[in-house]
């Protein structure tokens, strides 16, 4: 945690001997990496969403028996009826419009695997961000602190 304070503190440095337009610049980069920072999240999050919304369908699939009537999606808001025939046997969308063939339990562990690698790409995703939120922050406070310099007392 030191070196980590010791790498804030060289760079707030660095930042107080930039002129105000390299300031400016590197707050509006900051903000900018940010934001996309916190596009990239919700997605991840929205992701993570179905996927767990996937795993519980599996899991509910598993439970009917063979021969069962159910409605079967075909977009988001279109269902036709149908008849479970194997509920062993599943389709997965591994992305790109491809699907797999798979068990049901390989289908549970795909979910599961993949809900496990977004939720650490998200954990690695919140430090670079709150990083970037900071550096923005610091920039932000020096820049208004040189403006101030700047204007004229009253």
């Amino acid at each position: 945690m030191a070196s980590s304070r010791g790498q804030q503190l060289v760079r707030v440095g660095e930042m107080e001997k930039m002129s105000l337009e390299q300031l400016k610049a590197v707050k509006e980069q900051a903000d900018i990496d940010f934001n996309l920072l916190q596009d990239s999240l919700n997605n991840i999050r929205t992701a993570t969403g179905r996927l767990e919304i996937a795993s519980t369908a599996l899991h509910d699939l598993s439970l009917h028996p063979q021969g069962k009537k159910m409605l079967v999606p075909l977009t988001a808001s279109l269902y036709v009826p149908g008849t479970l025939d194997d509920a062993d046997k599943v389709l997965v969308d591994i992305g790109t419009g491809y699907f797999v063939e798979k068990t049901m339990a390989e289908g549970k562990d795909y979910c599961e695997r993949k809900i496990n690698l977004l939720k650490s790409n998200f954990d690695q995703l919140i430090e670079v961000a709150s990083k970037k939120k900071t550096l923005a922050d610091e920039a932000g406070v020096i820049l208004q602190a040189k403006l101030k310099q700047l204007s004229p007392s009253n």
